[in-house]
């Protein structure tokens, strides 16, 4: 699992645009929001790059962990 570091994440929508997001671009993809810790943990086949894109695309900026 990939681990990456999201800014602006507040609430149960962020962690919903994030998850959808991301399982359209990967159907299979299992994500894992920690909004405290401002974490988005994810097992995908998408590679670190396209993850970011895909979470920055959504409005959040996002970095490895």
């Amino acid at each position: 699992m990939q681990v990456f570091n999201v800014q602006g994440m507040s609430c149960g929508h962020c962690v919903k645009a994030i998850t959808e997001a991301l399982q359209a671009k990967d159907p299979a993809a299992s994500v894992r929001v920690d909004l405290a810790a401002k974490e988005v943990g994810v097992e995908s086949a998408l590679s670190v790059d396209q993850v970011i894109a895909v979470i920055t695309d959504e409005g959040y900026a996002a970095k490895l962990a």
